[in-house]
């Protein structure tokens, strides 16, 4: 668990600016002053912008569980008003808090858990079905019989719980914990911005609403941290989307493109590409050939000598090292070659594949033991020039691809870097590897 997406920094940058947010606000705003306009229309705001991306790339999810946040933001915000301008709660407060504290956390844990299913229009409709006829179904239970729902809602206990382990009412407390614990397992068995995003912000949640008619600043300071959670966790992940691969986890041809943009002054280019890999493909098959990507990806990605590695398409990757010439990167690249050609990928056995996607739980606990099958060694071929050679970037990368042609006609398994209209050097291994 090492790698663990979650035990990585990068997987928490859309935390920032919702922290920043929640201490300006927190700082800035008077715990007796929650009418203004700003504090009423932020968390609107926020609501809005989010729900145009998500319809944009078709969360639909996300576009709920915003309108969520933001509708009970709307009605805490008028009951607190009214209790701030005169001093005492109006008389359907109590039961609408309640009523809150008990359906935000139900409803947040099925939206957040129902998953994505790619039809926007149908999704949508489905959803707001259910959530509407629940809703619907409680206001007009509540309307015949507010008191007696009150008592439901605020004075069901559970013996067997202690009475002051938690500020809201025991039914409320326990559907945020049934919820957070649910949120919690989802983050940790698919870890994505996103969901890590929503276990947040119901956290978030559920430590304002006790307190909000004690410390009314929490109520605009946390709504809009809830909000802000999961509207950047979305850009993030689009961010990801647009720019990253999703095979290897490097960064895409995008990113490459982009990079190569800002480029200024002297830099050189690495062209990366996998020896016989269409061969290697259709013998072990397209899983094994994936497995092959992502083990040369991983030895990219630790690059030496401040190389940037991406995936630039198929089996070809790049590596971009700025403010450098080619004879400056000759030892990297061949140190990652080098690398790539010691190290052993052990194919899968056949005959239990079936039985491992079957038991996850027993594939999980054979991964590192071998898979049983042949071991092969993978070996690329490199081909590195710098900015000397052309002054555009493209021409960069023909000189580079040129490099590789090179190289792959040496025999493969080498390195060929230029530097200006020179051949700076030729290295690798005349061994023949099992992947040739």
């Amino acid at each position: 668990m090492a790698h663990h997406p979650l035990r990585q920094p990068v997987h928490y940058l859309f935390v920032l600016p919702a922290v920043l947010v929640a201490l300006v606000l927190w700082v800035s705003l008077e715990s007796d002053d929650v009418g203004r306009a700003g504090q009423r229309i932020l968390p609107w705001l926020l609501a809005c912008l989010g729900a145009g991306l998500a319809l944009m790339y078709n969360q639909v999810r996300t576009l709920c569980l915003l309108l969520l946040v933001a509708l009970a933001f709307a009605v805490l915000h008028q009951d607190l008003g009214h209790y701030l301008r005169d001093g005492r709660v109006a008389a359907l407060t109590p039961l609408r808090f309640h009523a809150i504290s008990t359906w935000l956390p139900l409803l947040f844990a099925i939206h957040a858990l129902w998953p994505e299913r790619g039809r926007r229009r149908q999704d949508l409709l489905l959803r707001a079905t259910i959530s509407g006829v629940a809703v619907a179904v409680f206001i007009l239970l509540a309307a015949q019989q507010p008191q007696g729902m009150h008592d439901l809602l605020s004075n069901l206990h559970f013996p067997w719980i202690p009475s002051d382990w938690n500020a809201l009412a025991q039914l409320p407390a326990m559907l945020f914990l049934l919820a957070t614990a649910a949120l919690g397992w989802q983050a940790w068995r698919q870890p994505r911005p996103l969901h890590t995003a929503m276990l947040l912000a119901l956290l978030c949640l559920w430590w304002m609403l006790p307190r909000i008619f004690l410390q009314p600043v929490l109520l605009p300071a946390l709504s809009v941290t809830a909000l802000l959670l999961m509207l950047a966790a979305t850009l993030q992940e689009s961010f990801h989307m647009a720019f990253g691969d999703e095979l290897t986890g490097l960064p895409g041809r995008r990113a490459f493109n982009e990079t190569l943009k800002r480029a200024t002054g002297t830099y050189s280019i690495a062209m990366v590409d996998v020896d016989h890999f269409k061969k290697f493909n259709d013998t072990h098959g397209h899983d094994t050939g994936d497995d092959v990507l992502k083990l040369v990806a991983s030895r990219l990605s630790r690059v030496g000598d401040g190389g940037r590695a991406f995936r630039y398409g198929g089996e070809e990757f790049a590596v971009v090292f700025l403010d450098r010439p080619a004879s400056a990167c000759v030892d990297a690249v061949e140190a990652l070659r080098q690398g790539i050609e010691q190290s052993r990928m052990q194919l899968r056995d056949r005959s239990t594949r079936s039985t491992r996607s079957r038991d996850d739980t027993l594939g999980q606990q054979q991964r590192g033991r071998g898979g049983g099958g042949a071991v092969v060694q993978v070996t690329v071929s490199i081909g590195l020039a710098d900015s000397r050679v052309d002054p555009r970037p493209a021409g960069v990368v023909k000189a580079a691809d040129q490099a590789l042609y090179a190289a792959k006609q040496e025999g493969r398994n080498r390195v060929c870097a230029r530097g200006g209209q020179r051949v700076l050097a030729v290295r690798g291994s005349h061994a023949q590897t099992a992947s040739r």
